[in-house]
């Protein structure tokens, strides 16, 4: 049974405590045995820069955190209000009467100039995850560029950057892979290729004889 050791599954994936110490690995200090409570300066600006990086690149919307077709609830103002891990939001489908963008934890409508909406909207979502949800081809790409940066603030070595830089290439090419191979996408999901398939044919008038 391939999801019996549960502990063994874990163990594969890459946790934030070894994600720092591969931080700390790269200006050569000392690994840690704890991310939490009073931690040295370094360590801090390690951790946060993990969290950073993982929003960084979380923000520009991937399969892995893109939520499509979610109905969003009016509260009792009739706002919408957005799940505190939103990052960006838009109409799943187009309305050309409200144009939506995320305003505070509410969504607006650029449009109408107001957060109020009369019926409940369908959004596609862009979440920030935590950690432990992210898959290890998303956790080993955010850990060497979040290693890479904190290796140019720290060092500044050109020759370490080159060094890092290479690994990060290739842990963003599997990453790419993978999210792409989840999503299922074909030629016919790219903005071109859609607007062909979609576009109307032209109207055809017959003239009597």
């Amino acid at each position: 049974n391939i999801f019996k050791d549960t502990m063994a599954t874990q163990e594969l994936r890459t946790s934030q405590l070894e994600a720092v110490n591969t931080m700390l690995a790269c200006v050569g200090a000392a690994p840690v045995n704890i991310i939490t409570g009073d931690l040295t300066a370094d360590v801090q600006i390690a951790v946060d820069l993990l969290r950073t990086t993982s929003r960084e690149v979380q923000t520009e919307g991937w399969n892995f955190n893109t939520e499509e077709d979610w109905e969003l609830s009016r509260d009792v103002l009739s706002k919408v209000p957005l799940p505190g891990n939103c990052l960006d939001v838009d109409l799943t489908t187009e309305d050309w009467t409200i144009e939506v963008t995320q305003r505070g934890d509410y969504l607006y409508d650029k449009r109408n100039h107001t957060f109020v909406f009369s019926a409940n909207p369908k959004c596609t979502l862009i979440l920030f995850l935590p950690w432990s949800d992210l898959n290890e081809p998303t956790r080993n790409y955010i850990k060497l560029k979040a290693a890479r940066k904190y290796q140019d603030q720290t060092l500044g070595s050109q020759e370490h950057h080159m060094y890092s830089e290479r690994d990060e290439l290739v842990a963003y090419a599997t990453f790419l892979s993978s999210d792409s191979r989840n999503e299922d996408a074909t030629i016919f999901d790219t903005p071109d290729m859609a607007g062909i398939v979609n576009r109307q044919r032209p109207r055809v008038t017959s003239f009597p004889s």
